[in-house]
């Protein structure tokens, strides 16, 4: 089998049917299977998966596992060569896939791949480059991990390896709204770290498979159009205990590592929150 994709979705009825409508098109062609993966969705989503998706395989939570979790849950069945990892709220565009499995076919040191993510109104995205965002990069950056981050040029754009929105690029962080792995570096790198409720999990496999050897990649010949919208009022407090909290469960898992970078004081304000791989 070629790709195995996989999609989460909690409460997200109607974005979630326009996704795999656009999947499903983009896959005529292609030897495919697709997971669904609920968490606890209460809004019928799992009657419109049945009743319209009914060769999907789903997988239905009656608890919010949290994403890195319910991927996993998925990615321990999967069988294919190459594994997509794509959010509700996205469309693909018709020959997307096509050109993604394409583009790993013919590199084969490719870990893994994000393409050039689009808003509903057709502004680029720039996470669709360095896969952080503003608040990511800005952390990475104070605490020092930036430098062993050198692809992700985020804070010159003045330098000459620049990337720019239609140039591939290896990159050191595939986004997580549409991520395609090869499912043996998966094997290799290990699925995604279940300490990462929400956020980061994306950023920490990505580096890990780097870890192992293999590369990422921007490709900018095809799109997704994403969504901006996000679950999770900012400032409220889950956002705050995931968004901020995986920001530390990186730090501490990678930087304790690394001698010449300090963390005294990070461990001093959370000193046994968590364990540390």
């Amino acid at each position: 089998m070629k790709l195995s994709v996989v999609v989460v979705n909690q409460n997200t009825c109607l974005s979630l049917k326009q996704a795999l409508n656009s999947i499903v098109n983009a896959c005529i062609s292609i030897d495919y299977e697709l997971f669904i993966v609920d968490n606890a969705s209460a809004d019928g989503s799992l009657e419109m998966i049945e009743n319209d998706f009914p060769q999907a395989h789903l997988i239905a939570n009656s608890t919010d596992q949290g994403l890195a979790k319910a991927n996993n849950l998925a990615l321990r069945q999967v069988k294919g060569e190459y594994i997509l990892l794509v959010n509700a709220d996205t469309i693909c565009g018709k020959s997307s896939l096509e050109k993604m499995c394409s583009f790993m076919d013919e590199h084969n040191d490719a870990g893994g791949l994000s393409v050039r993510m689009l808003s509903p109104h057709g502004r680029f995205l720039p996470e669709s480059i360095h896969g952080l965002t503003k608040t990511w990069a800005a952390f990475l950056k104070f605490i020092g991990f930036a430098k062993y981050l050198s692809k992700t040029r985020l804070y010159n754009r003045n330098r000459k390896d620049w990337v720019e929105e239609f140039q591939i690029a290896e990159v050191d962080i595939v986004n997580g709204a549409c991520m395609l792995l090869r499912r043996s570096v998966l094997n290799e790198t290990g699925l995604f770290d279940e300490r990462f409720f929400m956020f980061g999990h994306d950023i920490d496999l990505s580096y890990r498979i780097r870890l192992a050897g293999f590369k990422n990649y921007y490709f900018p010949k095809t799109y997704i159009i994403k969504s901006e919208s996000h679950p999770l009022a900012k400032f409220s407090w889950s956002y705050i205990k995931y968004f901020y909290g995986a920001m530390f469960i990186f730090a501490f898992k990678y930087l304790l590592r690394v001698p010449e970078i300090k963390v005294a004081g990070l461990l001093q304000l959370f000193p046994s929150t968590y364990e540390v791989k």
